[in-house]
């Protein structure tokens, strides 16, 4: 098992909800939007939008719902682990599902985490945006941006830019507040039907992600 370590003072941050947008309280007090706020505002719908329209409102809601659900229980699984607490218990069946995922991610991706800094804690730049991260460790002797995703289906690299971008958002917000130097991030994927992935991005593809990011922050902010 990772161990958890009190190696930076941590602080957590205030949630808000601005025009149905989240935002954080940054530790200046200003308000500033989510990194999955500012990721979902450019992000290309078409696809998403086919599939609702191909499958229905109400399946695509469900599925959605059904998801959502499965992922949260998982984290917290997950989060349970790592602080060394009792798990989640529940009888039904997503429960029982988050607690098989939980436990391949446990098996397959934290046996290489040498420690684990801090789970489930919110980050922000200052003045331009914040978010939580799922987890920041040492993997393999080296600091990462950790983070677990379940998924209905096996993913492919290209398919994940997306996940890349939030942890190049995270490992900027910690290193501009803690003085660290992470230039690494790590997705743990379980899919619903068991499958194992694990995706690194570091060195020139980890600053692609970087740019592609402030990118986004940029054009954030020039249209609201």
């Amino acid at each position: 098992m990772a161990l958890l370590v009190n190696k930076f003072d941590y602080h957590e941050l205030k949630r808000t909800t601005i025009e149905g947008k989240r935002h954080y309280l940054d530790s200046n007090g200003k308000a500033v939007p989510s990194v999955t706020t500012i990721l979902s505002h450019m992000k290309d719908m078409t696809a998403l939008n086919k599939w609702k329209k191909r499958v229905g409102n109400a399946e695509a809601q469900r599925i959605v719902t059904e998801s959502a659900n499965i992922g949260t229980i998982t984290h917290k699984h997950l989060e349970s682990y790592v602080e060394g607490v009792d798990r989640p218990k529940g009888g039904n069946l997503i429960y029982q599902q988050a607690k098989q995922l939980s436990d391949i991610i446990i098996e397959n991706g934290m046996s290489n985490v040498d420690e684990v800094w801090a789970i489930e804690q919110s980050l922000c730049f200052p003045g331009l945006y914040a978010g939580t991260a799922d987890m920041i460790c040492v993997h393999r002797n080296k600091p990462v941006i950790g983070d677990f995703k379940t998924s209905r289906k096996v993913k492919k690299r290209e398919w994940i830019e997306d996940y890349f971008m939030q942890c190049a958002a995270y490992a900027l917000a910690h290193n501009e507040l803690y003085g660290t130097n992470i230039d690494s991030g790590l997705i743990f994927i379980v899919s619903h039907s068991g499958e194992y992935q694990e995706f690194t991005v570091e060195g020139a593809e980890f600053q692609k992600y970087t740019d592609q990011w402030l990118n986004k922050v940029e054009q954030y902010y020039k249209a609201n």
